[in-house]
């Protein structure tokens, strides 16, 4: 069992370039939620409409923002992103006693056309396949496949189950059925991206998939051929993009939505949860398509509604 971390106020207060007021001595060895904080906890209040549930905290110290009215019952920490101070809690408290770099373990199949750095956590299960290329410090978790041609650069992990570089869907029709069309691209994701469970990304049809430094993907997604996913861009889960549709910089996509294909959509867009888009998107802002589930009497005349809307 992993030894149990431990950190003074004054420590943590340095790390998080945080204002503290209190005890700069005292002894934090867990971060908690309010609720269930005891008195080595540190927890945290990101919106001041939680406050009254301090009352009953045993929290021996909250991170709160710098406008916040203390008092005497806690210690603080103080500053402009309480959020942002809990992240970087948490990495502080995180056991790493499972991520080793480096590290291959022994079941993992590696193409001998691969290109793997020796500055890399491999779990077990992976399979690398012919001419993939993974960068330092890439963390590829248990049971992935990076099928072929994809290229990961530094800093970047990947998450249990994820497929990587898989066919995207063409097909051509014809008198005898559907024709496939051999996917002769490849897939490359940049530096500090991080990829959630079971997601699926294909490689291109002829140019490459992208996915961009610095972009967030949660659990159950998926991104079709020639999709170019821009720089900082977060999604949640079970979310899907159609392909070859380019998409900027920020984006951020609420769960259960969706892009069509070969759309083009700028930067600082915000899809709403369950929402699908259908045009390319030309100015920056929040879009969002959600009706609320109804009785599916209602339904029908909210719909005869809508319809009859622009007559």
């Amino acid at each position: 069992m992993p030894k149990q971390k431990s950190f003074t106020l004054k420590e943590l207060a340095k790390v998080t370039e945080s204002i503290l007021i209190g005890d700069p001595s005292i002894v934090v060895d867990n971060i908690s939620s309010i609720a269930n904080a005891n008195s080595t906890s540190v927890t945290f209040l990101s919106n001041l409409k939680y406050s009254s549930s301090l009352a009953n905290s045993k929290a021996c110290a909250v991170v709160v923002h710098k406008n916040f009215e203390d008092d005497n019952k806690f210690n603080y920490l103080k500053s402009d992103d309480p959020y942002l101070t809990y992240a970087k809690l948490t990495k502080l408290f995180k056991d790493e006693s499972e991520l080793v770099i480096p590290f291959i373990h022994d079941s993992a199949v590696i193409s001998d056309t691969a290109s793997v750095s020796k500055k890399v956590h491999i779990g077990a299960n992976v399979f690398i396949g012919p001419n993939c290329i993974i960068n330092e410090n890439v963390v590829i978790n248990a049971n992935c496949s990076l099928v072929k041609d994809v290229e990961i650069d530094s800093d970047t992990t990947i998450n249990y189950g994820t497929v990587l570089g898989s066919d995207g869907f063409g097909f051509a029709p014809s008198n005898k059925g559907y024709v496939k069309i051999e996917q002769l691209g490849g897939l490359k994701i940049g530096k500090n991206v991080e990829i959630g469970a079971n997601c699926t990304i294909d490689r291109g049809a002829l140019d490459n998939t992208e996915i961009h430094d610095g972009v967030i993907l949660d659990n159950l997604i998926h991104i079709a051929h020639n999709v170019v996913l821009g720089k900082n861009s977060a999604i949640a889960a079970s979310c899907a993009i159609a392909g070859s549709s380019k998409i900027g910089q920020n984006f951020q996509m609420g769960g259960l939505s969706g892009v069509l294909g070969h759309l083009d959509i700028c930067d600082d867009v915000t899809v709403g949860a369950h929402t699908l888009i259908t045009k390319s998107i030309k100015q920056p802002g929040n879009y969002i398509g959600i009706m609320p589930a109804q009785d599916s009497g209602d339904w029908a005349k909210s719909s005869i509604f809508i319809k009859n809307l622009g007559k």
